[in-house]
């Protein structure tokens, strides 16, 4: 399968320990900082691998495209899916009545949605229509709907000679800039948690793999990618 099912594990995280953090709300999306800890060098650095990520994206020879992208599609919605269980306890409607990121930018989070939750988003197939809650880590529609396509034979075929959909492509994207946007409400919403539960390393490996992983297949465009674009360069990721 994809090369991002699993990662090998460091004995120990470097640098410094994180901070405790009580378990306090903080207001909208529970974040009142006007500094952005993610960027701070002493929590920037830590990982919890030291595999080259770029080997680990590229496609491996005599395999096929579209093969490739639907298995690390799948893969990384588990991880990022996980990771974000983790914290559902702090993002709920109360919390979270939106999907912020970076300066507060409000981004939707439905499957076919537009950048600002300002704008209406197209409903999508088995989405419920009088959903309201739309951020990222609990179970909501949009992870549902996300769930029911990812397993959808017809356009994420497991089956050896299957033939991938027409506009298969397009819709990897989309799944792409969603999980691209839950990684950033996480970094401007939740860190704070985050860094409570020792989980930096971990956030940073995962969203190193992503980014990468858009940018060697074309995934997201720098429009999609702007909210965290100090983190990627803090991250020596823009090459």
């Amino acid at each position: 399968m994809g090369g991002c099912h699993s990662y090998p594990t460091e004995t120990k995280a470097d640098g410094k320990a994180p901070p405790d953090v009580k378990n306090d709300k903080l207001g909208i999306n529970n974040n009142n900082l006007e500094e952005r800890p993610y960027l701070q060098q002493e929590y920037v650095c830590q990982h919890i691998t030291h595999l080259d990520m770029c080997a680990l994206t590229a496609l491996p020879p005599g395999m096929d495209k579209a093969e490739w992208l639907a298995s690390n599609t799948v893969a990384f919605f588990k991880h990022i899916n996980l990771f974000s269980s983790a914290l559902s306890e702090f993002c709920t409607p109360s919390t979270c009545p939106t999907a912020c990121g970076p300066g507060d930018t409000c981004m939707s989070l439905e499957v076919g949605g537009s950048q600002s939750s300002q704008r209406e988003p197209t409903q999508s197939r088995g989405e419920h229509a009088n959903s309201t809650h739309k951020d990222p880590l609990s179970g909501n529609p949009t992870q549902d709907l996300l769930t029911d396509l990812l397993t959808d034979e017809d356009v994420f075929p497991t089956k050896a000679g299957s033939v991938f959909p027409t506009g298969f492509i397009f819709l990897v994207q989309k799944v792409f800039l969603l999980l691209f946007r839950t990684l950033a409400h996480i970094y401007w919403s939740h860190y704070r948690q985050t860094l409570a539960l020792g989980l930096h390393p971990h956030l940073n490996t995962l969203f190193t793999h992503l980014a990468l992983f858009c940018r060697q297949h074309a995934l997201l465009d720098a429009e999609d990618t702007e909210p965290l674009r100090d983190l990627i360069k803090a991250l020596g990721l823009q090459g």
